[in-house]
Order: structure tokens, then C-alpha cells, then sequence
């Protein structure tokens, strides 16, 4: 296959996974698509020796995460919002599952602890796996989590309760 020995196969199979995660961190569609091509280009130049390694996958993913956590500092571009245009889209398999106070909430924590909580809580990871991912401890990743959640429950329960009455008062 193009000399590629499955880097497109892997590419197909990984890029809904690795763009769903890049959202959730960077809350921008555009920005995590950004960090995934970046990131598999990243994985491509290495990719027969991630082969014989045997976990190009893991690669990929803190390329992904690292790449997410830094765009900010990387890229200095003035952008423009356009207010007319919304929200665009989220990743079917990412946000789909997440209500949108959720998403704002995440959107509300700094990157790295939004990484932490993501990596954690969405997509169910361990400990010592979020920490590898990160490139930081495993008590980091505690506290960092910790901290995480006790921001998005604070910011969650600071909603008007309007958001009760509106089916009937029920919890």
C-alpha cells in the first residue's frame, strides 16, 4: 500500500477516535482536527519504527494530547469569530453523549485539567494510563482530576434552577 505498511489503515480506523479527544480538550473542531493531522504526521515519519516498537497507537494519542494542550502557545493567529455562524458541529462519537451545560463546563477548565478530566472521565481511562498520556504522575493526575471535577460540579450546580422546573421540578 504506497510503501505505507498500514499507516493509511491506521489513519482510517483511529482518526474519529483521535479528533473526539482532541475536541474534548481543545473544545474547538477545527483546532483538534488541526492537532490530529499534525500529530499523525508526527506518527507517519516514525511509523515503521512505531511498528516494530509495537504501539503506534499510544503514539498517536500523546501526539494527539500534547499537540491539543499547546496549541494555544504555538499558534498566535488573530482569529475572527463569527457570531452568525454557531457552534459548528461536534464529533459524532465524542460530544454526542455529552449534554451541552457539560461541554461548556469542560470549556470553562484550563487545558491541562480539561485533558485530565477527558482522559479520565470521558473516555474511561486508568490512572497510570492518563498520566503516561500526559507525561506526568500518577498524583497528578489525582489531584489534577480531583480539582477537575470538583470545578465542573461547582459549575454545573451554579445553573439556574429554571433547568428543574422545566420538566416538572424533578431532580
Amino acid at each position: 500500500m504506497d510503501g505505507d505498511d498500514g499507516f493509511r489503515d491506521f489513519v482510517e480506523s483511529r482518526w474519529g477516535a483521535l479528533v473526539a479527544t482532541a475536541y474534548l480538550v481543545t473544545a474547538d473542531r477545527g483546532v483538534a482536527e488541526d492537532c490530529v493531522q499534525e500529530a499523525l504526521a508526527r506518527v507517519h515519519r516514525r511509523w515503521r519504527a512505531l511498528q516494530r516498537e509495537g504501539d503506534p497507537e499510544a503514539y498517536a494519542r500523546r501526539s494527539v494530547i500534547n499537540a491539543a494542550l499547546s496549541w494555544r502557545r504555538r499558534r498566535r493567529v488573530a482569529e475572527v469569530p463569527l457570531p452568525s455562524a454557531g457552534d459548528p458541529p461536534a464529533p459524532a462519537d465524542a460530544s454526542a453523549r455529552l449534554d451541552a451545560e457539560l461541554m461548556r463546563a469542560l470549556r470553562a477548565l484550563p487545558p491541562r485539567m480539561r485533558a485530565v478530566v477527558v482522559l479520565r472521565y470521558v473516555e474511561d481511562r486508568s490512572e497510570v494510563e492518563t498520566a503516561d498520556l500526559l507525561g506526568c504522575s500518577v498524583g497528578t493526575v489525582k489531584s489534577t482530576g480531583h480539582r477537575g471535577l470538583a470545578r465542573l460540579r461547582q459549575y454545573l450546580e451554579s445553573l439556574p434552577t429554571a433547568l428543574g422546573a422545566a420538566d416538572g421540578g424533578r431532580p
